[in-house]
């Protein structure tokens, strides 16, 4: 004799329920918040070095600049001795995102 925990119909729909949830998963890329800060045209973005003089000018020790997903991104200690890791928009030089150390 035959033991099933599920028939059949709900062991195709669990299946089905499943397959769809993954699919969808792997379709859907991961929402990121500064994605649309830094959808700049190139012909408008100022230089990293520009970037590195404004934020020298305020205080920081900027240690390396680079682009990262259309973003400038900035390691630098700021004026409060914190080590920075910080996103900029390459047109404006705003901060987009900013991580300190605590």
């Amino acid at each position: 004799m035959k033991r099933t925990v599920f028939p059949s119909a709900a062991k195709s729909l669990i299946a089905m329920t499943l397959l769809a949830g993954a699919s969808l998963a792997v379709l859907v890329p991961p929402a990121r918040a500064d994605d649309d800060m830094c959808n700049v045209p190139k012909a408008d973005w100022q230089t990293k070095e520009a970037l590195s003089a404004k934020l020298t000018a305020e205080g920081w020790d900027v240690r390396k600049v680079k682009v990262e997903d259309g973003c400038f991104e900035v390691y630098a200690i700021d004026a409060a001795g914190k080590k920075v890791e910080a996103y900029f928009n390459p047109a404006t030089l705003d901060a987009v995102k900013i991580k300190q150390e605590d």
